[in-house]
């Protein structure tokens, strides 16, 4: 049977060819197999043959991928353990790309999920945002605060947010692990206080000392030049949710 010289990568426009072994010569017969050269298969008459382009790297190599190393399971793990959904994308024969893309999920579902968003973005406010005002000398600070009692502090604790009072309280008991973070120093230090005569209201002293910072016992008397912050809660080394008006702490003498 006849080979098609269309589809030949070579041809001789210049030579006849002959249709049956696809040779190409001067004369009127192929001088392989003896053929007479059909009119439509003459140098002149024959339709140019289209060069097929050449593709580099068309050879590619079909990596087979384990059950465990599949992207939906990696996500999957990702969601149920992500220690081992990134172990399986670092291990997985995946480009390094989508192995950059799974990482990533993973890590960051795993910091959501232990954080929680809500603190995430409260750490985040807070590690930019100076809990009190820096701009103001201590002298200054100090003159700029409001003498006000405990108890007219907790009645009125949103009235005084944001603005710059004075306290003289007793400390009950400090706390280490309130929420509050700044910038990982001990902002995230609560004291617990109360009025020094003795009173019911209970008052957060957040720690925020900008001069002087130093430790509190409790029985200590001391007075608080800081900038109300209204109610805050959080819980205790007991794991008790507390709640009750809070005063972040810029000056703190000890009496």
């Amino acid at each position: 049977m006849g080979r098609s010289f269309e589809s030949d990568e070579l041809d001789r426009p210049d030579l006849n060819k002959c249709p049956d072994c696809g040779a190409f010569f001067a004369g009127g017969n192929c001088p392989i197999c003896g053929k007479e050269c059909p009119i439509e298969y003459r140098a002149g008459n024959r339709k140019a043959v289209k060069k097929r382009k050449k593709v580099s790297g068309t050879s590619k190599r079909v990596t087979f991928v384990e059950w465990y190393h599949s992207w939906w399971f990696i996500v999957f793990m990702s969601f149920v353990a992500p220690v081992i959904g990134i172990i399986l994308a670092v291990t997985s024969p995946h480009k390094r790309s989508q192995k950059i893309i799974l990482i990533a999920f993973a890590v960051v579902y795993a910091v959501v999920s232990y954080f929680g968003i809500g603190n995430i973005v409260s750490r985040i406010k807070n590690e930019f945002i100076e809990p009190v005002n820096t701009s103001l000398s201590m002298e200054e600070y100090i003159s700029s605060c409001e003498n006000t009692t405990p108890e007219d502090f907790y009645r009125k604790a949103e009235v005084y947010k944001n603005e710059l009072v004075c306290l003289k309280l007793v400390v009950s008991a400090k706390v280490t692990n309130a929420e509050g973070y700044y910038n990982g120093s001990e902002y995230n230090t609560y004291y617990i206080c109360k009025d020094e005569n003795g009173g019911e209201f209970e008052i957060f002293v957040r720690d925020c000392i900008q001069k002087a910072p130093q430790k509190f016992l409790a029985g200590d008397i001391i007075t608080v030049y800081g900038e109300g912050a209204g109610d805050v809660s959080f819980f205790d080394l007991d794991g008790v949710n507390r709640s009750a008006p809070c005063i972040y702490a810029a000056y703190v003498l000890l009496n």
